[in-house]
């Protein structure tokens, strides 16, 4: 999906973490984990269950996969958010149900943030195409003009709904929505809830990075998870949580950007610039009951140290973890006695 993260902020919020120590046994016969893997909403997503299961539960878990990616991915011609952003400025547009709850949780996320987190970003987001662009890049740069353009049109507020009959239209031509910062959240969700239906009581789920973890080990403990460091390639952790039936999502510069004149430039957008997020900060993980609170709360990266904490500290049963580019680290109150620094490059600061 193209990742459109956005926090009048942001966009494509690339995340990154690995699962450490997936399942401890204790001494007792488990039953063998089963797994299944494939790229979709443009990243790799894997789901492993513990659980002793038909591997049809796969299947049904991927085909939730699938559906999400079809419907909501902005890059997909055929999807029902192309459709709203081809008839910008034009008309309402009919969406599913799951569809319409997503665009409306966007919106809300829109209006906690303070217009931080937008999901009508798509015109930026093509602007600067980050996703297709090479590391080392001799494209040129989005003139000012550009920006200016792409940014005006920029504003979850012109999102209009019809409640009753599950519509969406674009108020202004030349407006798109970008569900990337979001939709992936809520493909988690989805997905967990599919295997819980299924009688799966033990499951990891990871769409590129956005882990879900369902329920605790088989033994009972809690999943630990580590926190990616973000200066080294991704599976090298500076920290580890644990949890239980929680969401860990990350955004962070590292992985989605191109460099230019020596510069770089990642997918993070600040949206009330029109460039990416200029801050002290390298990446926020953020962990929470369901994935697409996370995915979205993640776009925090654009609030900096101090007002992401304090914006953080401020939502009932949200914590996080901030990452400067100098390896100093900050976290939540509670996970005060949870995180732990594993690399000694970075030092925990609060």
């Amino acid at each position: 999906m193209t990742k459109g993260r956005v926090f009048k902020g942001l966009i494509l919020g690339a995340v990154t973490l690995s699962l450490i120590g997936s399942l401890v046994s204790c001494g007792k016969k488990t039953t063998e984990p089963i797994s299944k893997s494939e790229i979709l909403l443009d990243t790799p997503c894997k789901v492993t269950i513990y659980d002793k299961v038909s591997s049809d539960v796969l299947d049904k878990a991927f085909d939730k996969l699938r559906e999400v990616d079809k419907k909501m991915n902005a890059a997909n011609e055929d999807s029902e958010v192309s459709a709203v952003n081809n008839q910008a400025g034009k008309g309402y547009v009919k969406v599913s149900d799951n569809t319409f709850y997503v665009i409306k949780e966007g919106i809300k996320y829109g209006e906690l943030t303070n217009e931080k987190f937008d999901i009508s970003v798509g015109p930026l987001v093509k602007l600067w195409h980050v996703n297709q662009r090479k590391e080392n890049d001799t494209e040129p740069l989005p003139t000012q003009d550009q920006i200016n353009q792409a940014k005006s049109l920029v504003n979850y507020k012109n999102v209009l709904l019809k409640e009753d009959t599950k519509e969406v239209m674009l108020k202004e031509p030349g407006m798109s929505l970008d569900l990337g910062g979001i939709a992936k959240g809520y493909a988690g969700d989805a997905v967990a809830e599919v295997l819980k239906s299924n009688g799966v009581s033990h499951a990891i789920i990871d769409l590129g990075g956005n882990i879900l973890t369902v329920g605790s080990k088989t033994d009972g403990s809690d999943w630990k998870i580590g926190v990616q460091n973000p200066n080294n390639e991704r599976g090298d952790y500076l920290g580890t949580i644990e949890v239980t039936d929680k969401a860990v999502v990350t955004s962070g510069i590292y992985e989605r950007y191109f460099i230019k004149d020596g510069k770089k430039y990642h997918h993070i957008l600040d949206t009330s610039t029109g460039y990416p997020v200029d801050n002290e900060l390298a990446s926020v993980s953020i962990i929470t009951n369901k994935s697409i609170d996370g995915d979205a709360l993640a776009k925090a990266f654009c609030f900096g140290v101090d007002n992401g904490l304090k914006f953080i500290e401020s939502q009932k049963g949200i914590e996080a973890i901030f990452v400067t580019k100098d390896n100093k680290v900050y976290v939540t109150s509670g996970l005060k006695n949870n995180f732990k620094i594993t690399d000694n490059n970075f030092k925990l600061m609060n």
